[in-house]
């Protein structure tokens, strides 16, 4: 197998003295949608903030396509490739869909064609966000700024892209939807991390994952075997 897109070891995170993140280790390939579950609580959050540079490790080694992240500003990794959907959406409330999605390539140098491709290309997956192109972000539901902030990150062309509790807070329906949009970037073409509480959908949709508990990495490997594994069916399944 090709060295890792990303690469992720012994990463320590530590709020005042108390560690959040525990050397964990981690890796995705290009190609590759890699989940991380838990419980609430257990760092995954953490982990994606660390890996943005949005918080400093305290210890470990963090690498893109073979290059060390240290010391890189979070704008810096997006020019790279390496992309968050945070929790919670974060979009512009007070600017319309059209202008949020116009954000997301504000640090490409690319020609106004090449952004109005992606532009076209995000629209082609979020239909419902062409419809609404003129609509402020803050007046739309949940799992429609769900959708503006995935659309929008996709127009920083992530050649990684994290997604942070995408379905958190959403109807079921919704969830649902939102799974299937997932499932779609990365038929076409892009790699994902996913942290997700909701373990069975993570699974079933992930080629491997990753299993976090109070900060370590407890578990790793095929997807498809974690969640036929009891202790995880039993932790994270109710069953």
């Amino acid at each position: 197998m090709n060295a890792p897109l990303l690469k992720v070891e012994t990463l320590t995170v530590a709020y005042g003295g108390i560690k959040a993140v525990k050397r964990v280790s981690l890796e995705v390939h290009s190609g590759e949608l890699v989940c991380l579950i838990g419980a609430n609580g257990a760092g995954k959050t953490t982990v994606l903030k660390a890996l943005t540079n949005l918080l400093p490790a305290a210890d470990g080694q963090v690498s893109l396509s073979g290059h060390s992240t240290s010391g890189l500003g979070p704008w810096q990794l997006v020019k790279q490739g390496l992309v968050m959907v945070p929790e919670g959406r974060g979009t512009f409330t007070r600017m319309t869909i059209l202008e949020n999605l116009k954000m997301g390539a504000f640090l490409r140098v690319d020609s106004e064609a090449e952004v109005q491709g992606d532009m076209d290309r995000v629209f082609a997956i979020f239909p419902r966000l062409k419809e609404r192109a003129r609509q402020l972000a803050g007046t739309m539901s949940g799992g429609e700024q769900q959708m503006l902030a995935m659309g929008r990150a996709l127009m920083a062309r992530p050649r990684l892209l994290l997604l942070d509790e995408p379905s958190m807070g959403l109807s079921p329906l919704m969830v649902d939807k939102i799974f299937e949009v997932i499932q779609d970037i990365h038929a076409r073409g892009t790699t994902v991390l996913l942290v997700e509480q909701n373990a069975s959908r993570a699974l079933g949709l992930a080629d491997r994952g990753y299993v976090m508990d109070s900060g370590e990495i407890g578990m790793t490997g095929d997807a498809k075997a974690l969640l036929e594994d009891p202790k995880v069916r039993a932790a994270y399944l109710g069953e």
